[in-house]
């Protein structure tokens, strides 16, 4: 079971310090997983620019110029973020009870260890 997932709260925990134009310290969801890569993108996190070579569409428009975006990260450079305390921490999974239509199956749950302040 991936531990970081589309749509998750995380903190990047290395890199650079913000005052030397680094991303460490910030907090983003995640956009995508690539999981061959062991890599995910983090919105406002590693950005990136690329220049386009101009060219022209179909219908005679012009395209190209200077484009910024976000670029993977690797996944080890980044926690999940606990919902409670706002702080990076490690991931468990506990297997739970669920009942559906009458049938009762168990369930492996994500849930967030305690973190910073709570220790």
């Amino acid at each position: 079971m991936a531990k970081i997932k589309k749509g998750d709260l995380v903190q990047v925990i290395s890199g650079a310090k913000p005052e030397r134009g680094g991303d460490r310290g910030k907090q983003g969801k995640v956009l995508e997983v690539l999981a061959e890569q062991n890599r995910v993108i983090v919105e406002g996190v590693n950005y990136v620019t690329k220049h386009n070579r101009v060219g022209q569409t179909q219908r005679g428009t012009r395209t190209g110029g200077i484009e910024t975006f976000e670029a993977p990260i690797h996944i080890s450079n980044v926690a999940i973020v606990d919902p409670s305390t706002k702080q990076p921490t490690r991931v468990g999974h506990r297997l739970e009870e669920q009942t559906k239509d009458g049938v009762k199956r168990t369930v492996r749950v994500r849930y967030a260890k305690k973190s910073g302040k709570d220790l």
